[in-house]
């Protein structure tokens, strides 16, 4: 009976979205296209505790955040779907996306009618942004709740998250291949880093923002995911404030930065939107320029498109670029 009833809406919001004129694009020939992937029946227990229960591992797959976009990528499932393509675009390079994922509105307000129009055997959708959504889509499909981040364990979080949608799709060999492929790659920029004598050493990741005279700098704790892959290739993180028990992430101003402590502090940020924070707009700023790691050029940005809370694929982007980093 749900699934009449999907299947009805889903023609009906096709309709209604041709109608209006809308730049989201409902759907076309592209949606009969999708190869389904061999397998029987699936069950797989979510982030939630909930079973999510599949006649066969899903094919038309729509995410909602662009870590598990990038994930389902990597696990050699296209989404038909995906909140913000562009904005993905911008800072996701590990896993491009086709040009026939649709966008299926902004990551915090994706819009339910274009979700629908897909025809999705599956939405994948982070805890952090369930609220009330979840109940609007489980009328019309199932909704698998990946944790999307936990301080505690981040990197183990993301192989359960990645585990979790492979086996929702059909692919646990291909993501078991994955993570050992990532675990090598960590054992070996390890190695570099030792080899270059920068084992020990420390760092701060950052992003930063501008408007008007305000500053805001969001500094990765210990528990963020990329600063726990730092942590696994050696390195310290050198953040004393605190940060959120979810994605271990603080917030400070340019005076907060004074409480880095260290000689060998290398000061690592992300700017893939274009607006650099550190590099323009604090150049002429007393306190930035009087920091240790400011003055003796140890504020590196990352190459754009390297995404701080992705997947295996973007975790081992990010790995590469460390060692690059702290052994040239």
């Amino acid at each position: 009976m749900i699934r009449r009833r999907f299947a009805a809406l889903a023609a009906l919001a096709a309709v209604t979205l041709s109608a209006c004129g809308t730049t989201e694009n409902a759907g076309g020939a592209a949606e009969d296209a999708t190869e389904k992937p061999a397998g029987g029946p699936v069950t797989v227990t979510d982030s939630r505790g909930k079973e999510i229960k599949l006649d066969a591992p899903a094919s038309r797959v729509v995410a909602l955040e662009w870590g598990e976009a990038e994930m389902l990528v990597t696990l050699g499932v296209m989404p038909v779907g995906v909140a913000d393509t562009e904005g993905y675009g911008t800072w996701v390079t590990s896993e491009k996306l086709d040009d026939s994922v649709r966008d299926v509105g902004t990551r915090t307000e994706p819009s339910v009618d274009s979700i629908v129009a897909l025809n999705p055997d599956l939405v994948v959708m982070e805890k952090t942004r369930e609220s009330n959504l979840v109940q609007q889509l489980e009328e019309f499909v199932p909704v698998l709740v990946a944790k999307g981040s936990d301080a505690s364990d981040n990197l183990q979080r993301m192989r359960e998250d990645f585990t979790m949608i492979a086996a929702a799709v059909g692919k646990d060999a291909e993501a078991k291949q994955v993570l050992t492929d990532f675990d090598a790659a960590l054992a070996e920029g390890r190695r570099k880093i030792a080899a270059a004598g920068a084992a020990g050493q420390s760092f701060v990741m950052a992003d930063g923002w501008q408007d008007g005279n305000a500053i805001s700098i969001r500094p990765f704790g210990a528990g963020a995911l990329v600063s726990q892959v730092a942590i696994q290739l050696g390195l310290k993180n050198a953040w004393p404030g605190d940060v959120d028990e979810v994605w271990g992430l603080g917030q400070t101003d340019v005076e907060g930065l004074t409480t880095i402590k260290g000689e060998d502090v290398r000061f690592l940020y992300n700017a893939s939107d274009g607006t650099d924070l550190f590099a323009e707009g604090l150049k002429d700023n007393r306190i930035w320029n009087s920091l240790s790691f400011v003055q003796g050029g140890r504020v590196h940005r990352l190459t754009d498109g390297i995404w701080t809370f992705g997947g295996p694929k973007s975790c081992e982007q990010f790995a590469d670029e460390i060692v690059r980093i702290y052994t040239s």
